[in-house]
């Protein structure tokens, strides 16, 4: 070796030094955004399912008192056409099933909208709608976690090699896609841009 050639030698040790630190930086950076899409991607698939789950519920208890409110309109309907008019029903009757049909038609409205327990159709339908909207948002976040987390992975391994391949141009590649990636995180977990295909 030609002593000319040691600080030619030295200022490359540098360089690679250098140049390996700030890989190691960068995929400490991507790793830490992987940590925190997949935080994203998992909470966004909980809340999709606990939404459905919630929508069902809501849907299935305004089935019920739908079919409660039609029973209690038909008994009510009978006993207005059919037994108050009835000329052989006593007067002590007639008075039982009048009564009786003021509280069919209470109930009825009870079903209908009962806002101070929040279980009536109204309330339920409502209930039901804020659900779908809420699975409707994690559905739609869910994608950009998704495609997030593998770019990240990507981005981490092509910088991993390159530095022990000492090839630069993969480090460049590796963070161009870790960029991208951050993004879609962003993305994620904001909804500012909506790109065809993943949302």
């Amino acid at each position: 070796m030609d002593p000319q050639d040691a600080p030619d030698l030295m200022e490359q040790g540098r360089e690679d030094d250098a140049f390996k630190r700030k890989a190691a930086i960068l995929i400490a950076v991507f790793a830490m955004l992987l940590a925190i899409t997949g935080l994203g991607g998992s909470n966004s698939m909980k809340d999709a399912l606990l939404g459905n789950v919630e929508a069902s519920n809501a849907f299935n208890f305004f089935q019920a008192k739908n079919m409660r409110q039609t029973s209690y309109e038909l008994a009510a309907d009978q006993i207005e056409s059919v037994w108050l008019n009835d000329p052989v029903l006593s007067e002590a009757t007639r008075k039982a099933l009048a009564d009786k049909l003021v509280q069919y038609k209470k109930t009825i409205t009870r079903y209908e909208s009962e806002p101070s327990t929040g279980e009536g159709k109204k309330e339920l339908i409502v209930k039901a709608r804020e659900q779908e909207a809420r699975r409707d948002h994690a559905l739609r976040q869910d994608p950009y976690f998704d495609y997030s987390q593998a770019l990240l992975q990507i981005a981490i391994v092509l910088i991993s090699i390159s530095i022990v391949a000492d090839q630069r141009w993969l480090a460049g590649f590796g963070a161009v896609m870790g960029v991208i990636g951050g993004l879609l995180m962003v993305n994620g977990f904001l909804l500012l841009v909506t790109i065809p295909g993943l949302g």
